[in-house]
Formats: structure tokens, C-alpha cells, sequence
């Protein structure tokens, strides 16, 4: 069992009691998966997750994770969320941190390609996205995520 403190600020952003959030859980499923869900709380946006070490690494993308290339849209990233999240569809209470309604907008496999502490490079295998994704880091939580023409294919030991 892995450390959880990867999830402490999940844990300590929720009530259980409160909300149906998944407790956080690190769990190692030894797959590469990735969930994109519509988020309707204070604002609109797309929270996109990839399962990288035990967690659903993070992402809020205000106007939705681009579907063409030519378009590079801004990704917050997000307190890690547990393995659990990755099938969530539900309401969060009101007064509870990212109240509104979460769905599944899409879902699906990844191939990781290249991982370094500036960039994130996938290979998508979804119901609506497929094909190449970086995310780069452009300043602290700051991220930009584009689809990409051509994915370069590289040993991801990543």
C-alpha cells in the first residue's frame, strides 16, 4: 500500500459524511486510465484525470479538454484525486467544496509517451477522445493542454 499523502488535500477539502466523493484511497490498479467529467459547480468546467502512480492525477479545463488540433486550451491542476473518482457521476452538496453535478463527459485508456516535471504527453483511447494530448506546464498551477497532430512515439519509462 502506497503512502496516501498524495491525497491529503482531497481529504482535507471534504466532509465523507457530507458528500458521496470516493474516501481517499491509494490503490494501484496497474492500468492506464483516463476520465474526463462535466462539472457544473460554481462555474462550468471539464475536470480531466489521468491514473499515474496510484491517484487520478488532475486537471479543471474551463472550456473543455480541445477535441482539434490548433487549439490549446488553459488546465488548472487539481489536488490528486483517488483511483475511486474515476467512475464518480453525482451531485455534491451545496456548501461542500465543488458543490454542483458531476458526469462523465468521456472515458477511456491512455498510452503515457513522455512524463517530466514540465510536460505530459498521451495517447488517448476514448469514446470521444483519441489520439494525441500534451500538457505543459506553463507557471505554478498553470497548465496548457493541446491535441496534437502526430504523437512521437517514445519508451515511456516516463
Amino acid at each position: 500500500m502506497k503512502s496516501t499523502e498524495s491525497l491529503d488535500d482531497y481529504a482535507a477539502k471534504r466532509q465523507f459524511d457530507e458528500t458521496p466523493e470516493p474516501e481517499p484511497v491509494m490503490e494501484d490498479s496497474g492500468l492506464q486510465r483516463f476520465v474526463v467529467q462535466e462539472h457544473h459547480a460554481s462555474h462550468l468546467h471539464w475536470d480531466f484525470r489521468l491514473e499515474i502512480d496510484g491517484v487520478l492525477k488532475s486537471w479543471a479545463v474551463p472550456k473543455g479538454v480541445p477535441e482539434e488540433t490548433g487549439i490549446r486550451r488553459l488546465a488548472v491542476q487539481t489536488e490528486d484525486h483517488p483511483i475511486g473518482y474515476i467512475d464518480f457521476e453525482g451531485t455534491i452538496a451545496e456548501g461542500q467544496y465543488g458543490a454542483g453535478t458531476v458526469s462523465i463527459w468521456d472515458k477511456g485508456t491512455f498510452d503515457l509517451i513522455e512524463r517530466d516535471e514540465k510536460r505530459l504527453t498521451v495517447d488517448l483511447h476514448g469514446g470521444r477522445l483519441n489520439g494525441g494530448y500534451a500538457i505543459v506546464h506553463t507557471r505554478e498551477n498553470q497548465w496548457i493542454i493541446l491535441r496534437m497532430k502526430v504523437v512521437k512515439r517514445r519508451v515511456a519509462g516516463a
